[in-house]
């Protein structure tokens, strides 16, 4: 009789091609797997390949040199480029122009958009047409709002300055007084609220009504309810406006320069008008001076960085997630 072996050692050359064989499989459904994942983001990685990573490394070569593109020659300065930031007056100028605009544009986006959509919460059938009518000015091209503007803000017939004066208002010379030229253009930017209001109006819907059936029964007025429950529960999306208001009002660029810069104004009023991103413009494609544009570009970038850095670690006092920590 014919005894079979218990041994594992032992065991039959089939069987051990046939364990070996379905792991050799599992590696290959995992490696197709991958394979077609980066089949389907390509487009996106070769377009950030090309269009970003390149350009933004390319920049930051150049801001090392004394790069002009109408000269043949270009010479490596070291950080002489970044040394000029420090001591340009026109840097200090236009810095203190972005960052004037944004204590004052981020606060007042986030508080109008906010106040606008609890309006739009209590609406009812009527949301859909206004969040249509809100989200308009957001769709306008960028130099038609500059150039609307420019009519809205005229110091003699313009229709803000007529309606200041109908109620017996003083109406001042937003586009050629320099101590108004800022708060004019912080009035046209509150303009293209709607994205702000329709991010809210959004997180509005979905904290649970619940929760102020059940503050009501506890005798919560309308204002503890917004400041216990409505505000904690949005706080997510207020978080999200703070971060991408922030970023966008430090690159203030097109309407500005479609306004004050497009006729090559100078002046008083076009320094009060003078944002960072447009002085880098105007280095890099007026003055072609590439290698200091790109010395600016990489600035703001840092700068944008550490403030972004700050709004997260600060964010973890004050933004609530329901389902996280």
């Amino acid at each position: 009789m014919a005894i079979r072996s218990t041994d594992p050692q032992q065991q039959t050359p089939g069987s051990q091609d046939s364990g070996s064989g379905a792991g050799h499989r599992r590696i290959t459904n995992r490696q197709r797997e991958l394979l077609w994942a980066l089949i389907f983001m390509s487009p996106w990685i070769i377009g950030f390949l090309i269009f970003m990573a390149g350009p933004m490394l390319w920049s930051l070569w150049l801001s090392f040199t004394d790069y002009d593109p109408l000269v043949p020659n270009t010479n490596f300065v070291g950080i002489e480029n970044y040394q000029e930031l420090f001591s340009d007056p026109n840097i200090r100028t236009s810095l203190w122009n972005t960052v004037f605009f944004t204590i004052f544009n981020v606060p007042g986006t986030i508080l109008s958009g906010l106040a606008l959509a609890l309006l739009l919460d209590k609406v009812g059938r009527a949301a859909g047409f206004f969040r249509t009518a809100f989200y308009m000015p957001n769709i306008t091209p960028a130099v038609a709002v500059g150039a609307l503007f420019l009519l809205l803000l005229n110091g003699r017939d313009g229709i803000v300055n007529q309606a200041l004066r109908a109620v017996g208002l003083p109406g001042p010379s937003w586009l050629n007084d320099p101590a108004w030229i800022k708060p004019g253009i912080i009035v046209m930017m509150l303009w293209s609220v709607g994205s702000t209001v329709i991010i809210y109006f959004a997180a509005l819907r979905n904290v649970p009504q619940v929760l102020y059936e059940a503050a009501r029964v506890d005798g919560a007025n309308a204002w503890q309810q917004f400041r216990r429950i409505t505000v904690p529960m949005i706080s997510g999306a207020i978080f999200f406006t703070l971060i991408i208001n922030t970023i966008a009002s430090l690159q203030l660029f097109t309407e500005v320069y479609a306004m004050f810069f497009g006729s090559q104004q100078s002046g008083a009023a076009g320094e009060a008008a003078l944002f960072y991103v447009i002085y880098l413009f105007r280095n890099a494609f007026e003055f072609f001076n590439m290698g200091y544009a790109s010395a600016m570009a990489w600035l703001l970038f840092a700068v944008i960085g550490v403030i972004t850095f700050v709004q997260v670690k600060t964010s973890k006092r004050w933004v609530y997630y329901e389902g996280g920590e």
